[in-house]
């Protein structure tokens, strides 16, 4: 089949059309075929069409060395190629690509999948990713990021808001009386009993319980606990231990959030984020939380690692974004199309 490069994009006559009828492939006009440089390129691949002018190395030099689009034009052509040798439609769409339902095509099917593309050297600007999520849960399509890395493999994930729904807890008791110790603080006696039983703390010994700076500031936030020495007061607390942890803002706000859900966060630094999560019982946690301040951009690279601990560990991987304190919280998944 014939078809011109006109520079953007490329154009079969009337005959391209059965491209479109049979397998999805472009977009028809009054007087053919139009597809992408992409899509033509896949066909050229499978000696289904020739372009004047072109073969396939010219046209994908061509792409490649584009001056405005060339630098993300490779690794958006190896996505389009893998998905479709998966038996999928995909065409571009309001991100990089829309993928439809498995045997479906436009006219005849809907989209399912909204992909975006990245290297495995990009950042993540999750003010950006929270709009892209929140127009494809819109369209009640699926979000995918398609990672390229510097071998030209590919992995996705699957990315949707996560909102916890609340479970029932025993209000906390208020009268613990705790002894600041650095940047933590330090229970005895029965206060030390009472909040061990509600999973706050640490052991130091049968009679000692130490809290860590989101404990301490959460129980002092809900009247639940006081200092016994009067030189200290929430406000000193807070600045000592912000000294300490500049990412402290975060931590806390995520964290009252999820003991207000009755939740139960524990520290997740084994598995290097802020929060291991238990959410149905306290004998195994079912999510891993980091808190990220607003306009927090974050390397693809290190969500990845992220990403694959929590699976190895069979967790949820949860990023808490901050904004204006409230959460949106952000699941990843690893999938398999």
């Amino acid at each position: 089949m014939k078809a011109t490069f006109d520079g953007t994009s490329v154009r079969t006559g009337p005959d391209g059309i059965s491209l479109y009828e049979q397998s999805g492939y472009g977009r028809t006009g009054d007087t053919g075929l139009t597809l992408s440089v992409e899509e033509a390129l896949y066909l050229m691949q499978r000696g289904k069409l020739d372009v004047e002018g072109y073969d396939f190395d010219s046209l994908l030099m061509q792409s490649v060395n584009h001056p405005e689009t060339g630098r993300l034009f490779l690794r958006s052509f190896i996505v389009y190629r893998d998905i479709r040798e998966r038996g999928y439609v995909i065409q571009p769409g309001p991100h990089d690509f829309r993928v439809f339902r498995r045997g479906q095509r436009p006219g005849k099917g809907t989209t399912q999948y909204l992909i975006r593309v990245l290297s495995e050297r990009d950042l993540v600007s999750f003010p950006v990713l929270i709009r892209e999520v929140a127009t494809a849960e819109h369209m009640r399509k699926n979000f995918i990021l398609a990672v390229v890395d510097d071998e030209e493999e590919l992995t996705y994930y699957d990315v949707r808001f996560h909102r916890p729904k609340a479970r029932d807890f025993t209000p906390f008791e208020s009268g613990v009386v705790a002894v600041p110790a650095g940047s933590s603080a330090m229970v005895s006696g029965e206060g030390a009993a009472l909040l061990e039983k509600q999973w706050f703390g640490t052991r130091l010994d049968q009679d000692r319980l130490i809290l860590s700076p989101p404990e301490v500031l959460y129980l002092l936030d809900q009247g639940a606990l006081t200092f016994s020495e009067t030189t200290i007061d929430r406000s000193a607390y807070f600045a000592s231990a912000l000294s300490l942890d500049d990412e402290l803002t975060e931590k806390l706000t995520v964290y009252s959030r999820l003991r207000s859900l009755g939740y139960t966060p524990r520290t997740g630094y084994k598995f290097g984020h802020h929060f291991r999560v238990y959410t149905e019982s306290n004998t195994h946690s079912e999510m891993l939380v980091h808190a990220i301040r607003e306009g927090a951009e974050i390397p693809i690279s290190t969500i990845s690692r992220s990403v694959r601990m929590a699976h190895s560990v069979k967790k949820k991987m949860l990023f808490a974004c901050v904004q204006n304190e409230e959460i949106v919280y952000i699941e990843f998944a690893r999938i398999k199309l």
